[in-house]
């Protein structure tokens, strides 16, 4: 990377839980300063505004969430095994996503929710992805003969998706991670009593 490249992922790196904790009305310049050491003109020389920053802060943490996952994904080889594992990712997870202001998917979209425009993009794309790769697994599943056939994966995929931030907000909220593996219970339960063949 470039001195200038280097420069714009420290700014992200070291503003990510910030952004992630506080939200983007919550995060002041001052707050990235503060985080990042360095000054306002070193900040705005790197990216054009606050709202340049806040999306790609919003693309390297929900695309760090989603690398971490996927290792543990990849580490099984049925389709099966790969989704339990999806779920069993945010079990052992969720104390250190609770600790860095939650889930950053679920942060943002609520945010940007009627409010900040400017971010409704890049959310709608990082949840299309995440849906895609649930969907991956199903339809791995359905091809290796491990799922039924007559299943709709997006519908599945879709489905797991609003119980995990589901049930990571609820959890958050109450301070009951509880709530959370309910929901990843749920899917397994699911999962056991609907796809597999």
């Amino acid at each position: 990377m470039s001195k200038a490249e280097q420069t714009r992922q420290f700014i992200i790196e070291k503003t990510a839980v910030l952004f992630n904790k506080n939200g983007f009305a919550g995060t002041s310049l001052s707050d990235m300063t503060t985080a990042t050491g360095l000054t306002k003109g070193s900040i705005y020389g790197n990216f054009e505004n606050k709202e340049e920053v806040m999306i790609a802060v919003f693309k390297h943490s929900s695309a760090e969430l989603a690398k971490n996952a996927d290792r543990a994904v990849s580490l099984e080889t049925s389709a099966y095994d790969k989704l339990i594992a999806y779920t069993q990712f945010y079990r052992n997870n969720w104390f250190a996503i609770s600790e860095t202001g939650g889930c950053p998917m679920l942060n943002a979209a609520i945010e940007t929710d009627d409010a900040l425009p400017f971010m409704t993009s890049a959310v709608q794309d990082a949840f299309a992805s995440w849906t895609k790769r649930l969907e991956h697994m199903i339809e791995l599943g359905i091809k290796q003969h491990e799922f039924r056939p007559d299943i709709n994966s997006k519908e599945y995929a879709t489905t797991f998706l609003m119980l995990i931030e589901g049930g990571i907000l609820l959890s958050k909220v109450t301070n009951a991670p509880q709530n959370l593996y309910w929901a990843l219970d749920r899917i397994v339960k699911i999962i056991n009593d609907e796809i597999v063949i």
